[in-house]
């Protein structure tokens, strides 16, 4: 355990620069294509063996092929990934249809699907709908009860009264209201994130974690996989556990034979004593609260809530810490939350890659659905299947007020030239699309005709539409609505419009690019 340098209240566990070599060299999409190629370079290798020593298994190898070209027809996947599939299959027809095989299967995410699946049917009666709330006249004639039946038939997320809402425009903002939370723990703390970076924000927090674990509070840290190769050691655990802390990483990346650079926590997850929870986009990393620029200003959100729906993150959590455990826990964390006079009502929620229900998705469209004036979103990709795009034009056509927010300086130059792909067909549907100049958006939030807002995780591309583990907080009528859409308006004023001369000088600049990365599209 090591106090920095420039603040004693900083911890860091591993030497300054330890890890991030690949994730400078490749990025995190790059690494999903360096996984994906080095999958079928290994599948090449072992067909061209083959073949050398077994002239039937190339008559063989054409059969399969044929039958997952054909089963590829006829499964339910979206259009855009069957493009992009076949594209592959084209280029590399036998080592693709392996591929497409083993992705179908979910090789290497069986036994994670069938626990999962498992844990989700233990921890219903856990939470319980109070029947009144979903019940209630304002939430039935809204039709927000028809949402609320599907997200419980879908992963156990009931609706609640009695929770207090506050919202964050900025990372600093949440960091600072996390940090004096973490100091009154006195039971446990959960913390799940897709991205932890040592540096100032997570050295504070660490710092907070081990004097709380020290005081017998049950301090559990989990993140994702990826961080592995990116920004932590894969002996971090070990580090975390001298500190008296329970951690553990996500689905450690096996890049051969498996889909595990597929599937990702991108979760963002802190649980105190089962009273206070926090949710939104800010990772935990120096950049998220403006401590580091990379993009520019880092424009994020997130809300604290206090009250009884506090209970729906900690089962979320529960659910993906008890993955791996040989005992499940849940009662002792569970019921623990006090009501908070409130008004509105707020409806946690998650989306599991492995099962049939696209939560993200849904909810983003019911709200573009139901919309009587406006929608205002704040996405840092925008990488839209057929549907998606279909529904954000629907709304605009029908005369709602549909206004997009995104980065105006890129974390990732492929996605930016993809989600300039859609620019076009969304203006001429009458949708209004602004960039933000000061720097990089990676805000997710939908707010929409002053009562609904959704605050979380899930951007507007594949990766969260399909491939990731991801969860959000949905607002009906809650008091911060409004500060959410300040929020939205404020932001607005830092951005230039897209138009259709922008529009054109960026096809010049893009086209290439984004004519090849659209192919790959889902991979994004």
């Amino acid at each position: 355990m090591k106090k920095t340098e420039e603040d004693p209240n900083v911890l860091r566990l591993m030497k300054k620069g330890t890890m991030g070599t690949l994730r400078r060299i490749f990025g995190r999409v790059g690494l999903v294509f360096l996984s994906l190629g080095l999958q079928i370079l290994l599948f090449a290798v072992i067909t061209d063996i083959l073949d050398e020593y077994s002239p039937l298994f190339a008559i063989f190898m054409l059969f399969f092929t044929f039958i997952m070209f054909f089963h590829l027809f006829k499964s339910d996947m979206d259009a855009t990934s069957k493009l992009t599939w076949l594209v592959l299959m084209f280029l590399f027809p036998a080592q693709v249809s392996i591929m497409l095989l083993i992705a179908e299967k979910h090789i290497g995410y069986r036994r994670i699907e069938t626990r999962l699946r498992e844990l989700n049917n233990h921890s219903k009666g856990k939470l319980r709908q109070d029947t009144a709330v979903i019940n209630n006249p304002d939430i039935v004639s809204s039709g927000t009860d028809d949402l609320c039946r599907y997200l419980n038939k879908s992963g156990n997320f009931p609706i609640y009264q009695n929770t207090e809402v506050t919202y964050f425009p900025l990372g600093e903002a949440k960091f600072e209201a996390l940090l004096e939370e973490l100091k009154k723990a006195e039971k446990f703390i959960f913390l799940e994130y897709f991205i932890i970076t040592e540096g100032y924000m997570w050295g504070s927090i660490l710092k907070i974690l081990a004097d709380k674990a020290a005081q017998g509070v049950d301090v559990r840290v989990m993140y994702d996989g990826m961080c592995e190769l990116s920004t932590l050691s894969s002996r971090y655990p070990v580090y975390m556990e001298k500190l008296g802390i329970k951690c553990k990483a996500f689905s450690r990346i096996h890049p051969i034979i498996s889909t595990h650079y597929n599937y990702r926590d991108h979760r963002k997850i802190l649980v105190i004593d089962g009273k206070v929870a926090f949710n939104g986009g800010v990772n935990l990393a120096d950049e998220y609260i403006n401590k580091h620029y990379r993009f520019g200003h880092w424009k994020d959100t997130a809300v604290m809530l206090k009250g009884e729906s506090v209970d729906s993150f900690t089962a979320m959590f529960l659910q993906m810490w008890n993955l791996t455990e040989k005992e499940e826990q849940w009662d002792e964390f569970l019921g623990l939350s006090v009501p908070a006079k409130s008004d509105g009502f707020v409806m946690p929620y998650s989306d599991n890659p492995l099962d049939e229900y696209k939560v993200g998705e849904n909810v983003y469209m019911d709200i573009l659905n139901r919309a009587k004036k406006y929608v205002y979103i704040m996405t840092p990709y925008l990488i839209l299947d057929n549907e998606l795009e279909s529904a954000l034009k629907f709304a605009a056509q029908r005369g709602i007020d549909v206004k997009l927010i995104l980065p105006g300086i890129p974390d990732k130059k492929g996605p930016y030239a993809l989600a300039k792909t859609h620019y076009k067909y969304l203006v001429d549907a009458g949708i209004e699309i602004y960039e933000y100049t000061p720097g990089f958006v990676h805000a997710k939030v939908f707010v929409c005709d002053d009562i609904k807002a959704v605050v979380g995780t899930i951007n507007l591309d594949y990766r969260s539409l399909y491939h990731h583990f991801e969860c959000a907080t949905y607002l009906y009528k809650t008091s911060c609505i409004s500060n959410i859409k300040q929020d939205y308006m404020t932001t607005l004023a830092y951005c230039s419009k897209v138009t259709d001369e922008s529009i054109k000088k960026d096809k010049k600049k893009y086209r290439v690019q984004a004519s090849i990365m659209k192919l790959f599209a889902p991979l994004m």
